[in-house]
């Protein structure tokens, strides 16, 4: 049987002496969209931290395609195909949006690649018109066609999409998830995406996993779980409690 694309395991980690994961655990198979959801302060961007290697776990596995990648530095695990949309783009402020991308663009294989330069701006030609503008002097929605762009120039198996709604008009993020939703159907992407939104959630992925306190609070097939299920583990809400 084929191993996830990713897979997480008992995973725990945290900032110095504060512990904010405990043995987190979820799994992405591939063409797969998945989506991490909580409240802030839950575990979403610790969780997504670590498996990238920007936080060191203190326990747990990270396994992408069965293979161990936890306690690497982030550019081996990119180097496994792990692809990053940070929270809050960031966006290299002082480069052009045609240097942005030339910086993560990769071929390791000495092949052709399918993700370059000029297809990333056929995607989005909003990029292409803006080529040489630096990258501080775009719109939100623009920057985070670019981090998007990115992140595909690093040829990845898996992009982690974190936060893709922070700070943009509804609009804008409407338009966002259209383009993750081509790049799954047209280009067979994997998605992992850390939202907050229950109706996002439910109207974009497979399946999700309510995170609490670090921990998985709930998770299922979106076409198995109710709007209410979801804010009920979201929230905390215990019903018995609630009628005591």
């Amino acid at each position: 049987m084929t191993a996830p694309m990713l897979s997480v395991e008992e995973l725990t980690s945290g900032y110095g002496d504060s512990q904010v994961l405990f043995g987190m655990g979820f799994e992405v198979a591939a063409g797969e969209v998945v989506t991490l959801m909580g409240r802030n302060g839950m575990g979403k961007t610790t969780t997504v931290s670590t498996v990238m290697g920007l936080v060191r776990p203190t326990g747990g596995t990270v396994l992408v395609e069965g293979e161990p990648v936890q306690g690497l530095p982030p550019y081996r695990i990119a180097q496994r195909g792990l692809g990053l949309v940070p929270e809050g783009r960031q966006v290299f402020p002082t480069l052009s949006v045609e240097e942005n991308l030339v910086a993560t663009s990769a071929n390791r294989r000495a092949g052709v690649a399918r993700w370059t330069v000029e297809s990333v701006v056929g995607l989005f030609p909003r990029l292409g018109e803006r080529r040489r503008h630096l990258g501080g002097q775009l719109s939100g929605g623009e920057q985070q066609m670019l981090v998007i762009g990115r992140a595909l120039l690093t040829r990845p198996k898996l992009i982690t999409v974190d936060e893709p709604s922070l700070g943009l008009a509804p609009k804008i993020v409407d338009q966002v998830y259209e383009i993750l939703e081509r790049l799954r159907q047209e280009e067979g992407v994997t998605l992992l995406i850390v939202e907050q939104s229950t109706k996002r959630a439910l109207d974009h992925a497979e399946r999700l996993y309510v995170l609490r306190s670090g921990m998985v609070q709930l998770e299922g097939r979106t076409a198995d779980l109710s709007a209410a299920d979801v804010e009920r583990a979201y929230f905390g809400f215990d019903e018995h409690a609630a009628t005591a």
